[in-house]
């Protein structure tokens, strides 16, 4: 798809430190099409609490015309400070009410929405819209798009704050779009529940930095550890880790050595983990560091905990692990199962040490060189070029 105007509506501003699909969707989008990225509107919670992040001190500023609310980021791409304030009604309960206030918070973001429209002469407008339940449910009747497109990539009703009235607005919210995408196999029948115009688009990964064919130096700390190392990249987080994983893995197995890399929720800091000597918690790591510690491990996890927030997400880390070649022991869910010929899938808990058994047997090259050749499929690209194709179902009825 060439050649068409796409607003891009989401969760997370373009200013947001971390990476995004929504952010990696936006510029592969901008390859061969025009792209507004609109961050989300300020509220004025955000405004009283957070006035002293640069960010969003910006956007105050932005909001003033002390700055410039359309920026140009690259060819084809621009990042627009939407001037709406919004007022912050998720404390009301599901009422009249709160449907009119969210309808006045969508009017006044849709018509700040407008402006830039009108500013970049954006015409036959798409409106890819990345999990934006609320801000985003009227957006379809007020701007008339020619294509509005819902984006679900991770299952929010998990999370207490959207399922407050999600679980009621995300349904209807969904069948109002006209394609419905999802990054995993568990969303996208969801999806299909109250749209039949959803697709499965698959999740791009940006590999460039867990090449395989880069060798990289040990990193000090694990130096003196013996082999094998079962390591772990990434926030510690309880409610999607399963700690008693970890447990059972390091007491079954006292000789082997359980590397974790990454920042620790207070669950894992008072964990019986620390009280094993074969358990090493090395903290936070720079991005860039961290494809030496993968291609450090023997064997990489991930010890998924399977719940509401969770039971839908697609794992990037287990691209990053496959594209270093890794052997990799995870929990067996729907998404999963796309990775079924590639990664050793742990039904129970109790699965996972025969696994990686089996995974430290099995660690052949021709194992290492499929790994990398599957994981180098999930591009943005590919995922991209998805989404094109379900838009143009869509529009060729």
């Amino acid at each position: 798809m060439e050649n068409r105007d796409i607003i891009v509506i989401g969760l997370q501003p373009w200013y947001t430190k971390i990476g995004s699909n929504c952010k990696n969707i936006a510029l592969e989008f901008s390859k061969h099409n025009r792209v507004l990225y609109v961050n989300a509107p300020l509220d004025r919670n955000t405004i009283l609490r957070a006035a002293q992040d640069p960010a969003v001190a910006y956007h105050i500023a932005a909001n003033k015309g002390e700055q410039p609310a359309l920026v140009k980021v690259q060819d084809n791409f621009w990042n627009y400070y939407p001037d709406s304030v919004l007022e912050s009604i998720n404390w009301i309960p599901f009422t009249p009410l709160f449907s009119l206030l969210n309808r006045r918070n969508n009017k006044k973001f849709a018509d700040s929405i407008a402006k830039a429209i009108q500013e970049l002469d954006f015409r036959n407008v798409i409106i890819f819209n990345d999990n934006d339940m609320f801000r985003g449910y009227y957006l379809k009747s007020l701007l008339k798009p020619a294509v509005y497109v819902y984006y679900s990539r991770d299952y929010l009703l998990g999370v207490d704050y959207w399922r407050r009235h999600g679980q009621t607005l995300e349904p209807r919210h969904i069948a109002n779009a006209d394609v419905a995408v999802a990054n995993s196999l568990y969303l996208t029948d969801m999806l299909k529940t109250y749209n039949p115009r959803s697709h499965y688009v698959g999740q791009g990964c940006d590999l460039r930095l867990f090449n395989a064919d880069d060798r990289h130096d040990l990193p000090a700390d694990l130096n003196g550890l013996t082999r094998p190392l079962i390591g772990y990249v990434g926030s510690l987080n309880s409610l999607r880790l399963d700690i008693s994983v970890l447990e059972t893995i390091a007491k079954e197995r006292p000789s082997w050595n359980i590397v974790l890399v990454g920042p620790e929720d207070e669950a894992f800091r008072s964990s019986a983990l620390h009280t094993m000597a074969n358990v090493h918690f090395l903290g936070r790591k720079e991005v860039n560091t961290l494809p030496s510690y993968i291609q450090a491990f023997d064997v990489c996890l991930n010890p998924q905990l399977v719940n509401p927030v969770t039971v839908g997400n697609y794992p990037l880390k287990i691209d990053e692990y496959l594209a270093m070649g890794k052997p990799v022991v995870a929990t067996q869910t729907k998404t999963m199962s796309l990775f079924a010929d590639y990664v050793y899938l742990a039904e129970r808990p109790a699965g996972y040490v025969p696994l990686i058994e089996k995974a430290l047997q099995e660690n052949t090259p021709s194992r290492q060189a499929s790994r990398i050749a599957f994981a180098r499929t999930h591009t943005w690209e590919n995922s991209v070029n998805e989404i094109y194709k379900a838009v143009q179902s869509f529009e060729s009825v």
